[in-house]
C-alpha cells in the first residue's frame, strides 16, 4: 500500500480538492472566531483585575498600618522567603532593619508594568526615605530616585558596597545588586516573586517556624555504644560457652 500524501505536500503541490479547500476555509473561520473571543476575554479579565486591584487597595493600606506595629516585620519576611533570602548579604540585612513598609503598585494598564516601593525609617545608611524600582514590561527597568547610601560614614555609589561575609553560591547576586541592575534577566525573577508571592501574603513567611535540627553526633555516639555493647555481649557468650565446655 502506498502511503497517503501529507497535507503539507498537498498544499505545496496545489493538489487539495475542492471539498478539502472549503473545509480548511471553514476551520480557518472558526479559528478567527476563537482568536477574537480570546482577545475579548483578555480585555474582560484585565477590567476585572483592575476593578479588584482598586478593591484590594484599602485592605493593603490597612495591613501596612498594622504591620508597622511589628518590629522588623519586612526584613524578617524577606529573610524567611526561600528565594529572596538567597540574595541577602549580611550587611544588607543590617540596612534592611529600617525597612518599615514594602508596597507593590501595579500600573493602571496592568500589562505595561508595576512598581515596587521600599519605605525606610530614619537610619544611618539611607538618605532616601523611599526606594522605588519600576518594571516597564517590554521596555526595560528604572530605579529612582538616585540612591544615596551612607556606609561606614562615607557616601558611596551603591553597586557592591558590602563585603560578602556569607558563604553562598557565586551565582547569587546581592539584594542591592538586584535593585540597581536594570539589565540582568534575574531581576524579573526576583521582582515577580516579590509581586506575586511575597506581597500578596507576607504573613506566611513572617510566621515560618525555625527548623530545629537534632545533632547527628549524639545519634552516632548512641549507635557506636550499641555496637560496642553488642560486641561485648557476643564475646561474653563465647567465653561462657568455652567455660561450659571445659567443665564438661
Amino acid at each position: 500500500m502506498s502511503s497517503l500524501p501529507s497535507k503539507r505536500a498537498k498544499l505545496e503541490e496545489g493538489t487539495l480538492d475542492e471539498a478539502e479547500t472549503e473545509t480548511l476555509e471553514l476551520i480557518d473561520a472558526c479559528q478567527n472566531e476563537i482568536d477574537a473571543l480570546n482577545e475579548k476575554a483578555s480585555e474582560e479579565i484585565l477590567k476585572v483585575e483592575q476593578k479588584y486591584n482598586k478593591l484590594r487597595k484599602p485592605c493593603y493600606d490597612k495591613r501596612s498600618e498594622l504591620v508597622k506595629r511589628i518590629p522588623r516585620f519586612w526584613v524578617t519576611t524577606l529573610m524567611n522567603h526561600p528565594q529572596v533570602s538567597g540574595i541577602l548579604d549580611e550587611g544588607e540585612e543590617d540596612c534592611l532593619q529600617a525597612l518599615s513598609k514594602l508596597e507593590v503598585e501595579e500600573f493602571e494598564d496592568i500589562k505595561s508594568g508595576y512598581r515596587i516601593h521600599f519605605y525606610f525609617d530614619e537610619n544611618q545608611y539611607f538618605e532616601n526615605k523611599v526606594l522605588t524600582k519600576e518594571f516597564h514590561l517590554g521596555s526595560g527597568l528604572t530605579v529612582h530616585p538616585p540612591l544615596a547610601l551612607q556606609y561606614n560614614g562615607k557616601r558611596v555609589l551603591l553597586s557592591k558596597p558590602f563585603n560578602n561575609k556569607k558563604k553562598r553560591n557565586s551565582e547569587y547576586k546581592t539584594f542591592f545588586d538586584w535593585f540597581t541592575d536594570n539589565s540582568d534577566p534575574v531581576n524579573d525573577e526576583i521582582a515577580e516573586l516579590i509581586k506575586d508571592d511575597l506581597w500578596p501574603n507576607p504573613l506566611q513567611y513572617y510566621l515560618v517556624p525555625d527548623i530545629e535540627v537534632e545533632p547527628e553526633d549524639d545519634d552516632e555516639e548512641d549507635n557506636e555504644d550499641n555496637e560496642e555493647e553488642n560486641f561485648d555481649d557476643e564475646d561474653g557468650d563465647g567465653e561462657e560457652d568455652e567455660e561450659d565446655g571445659e567443665d564438661k
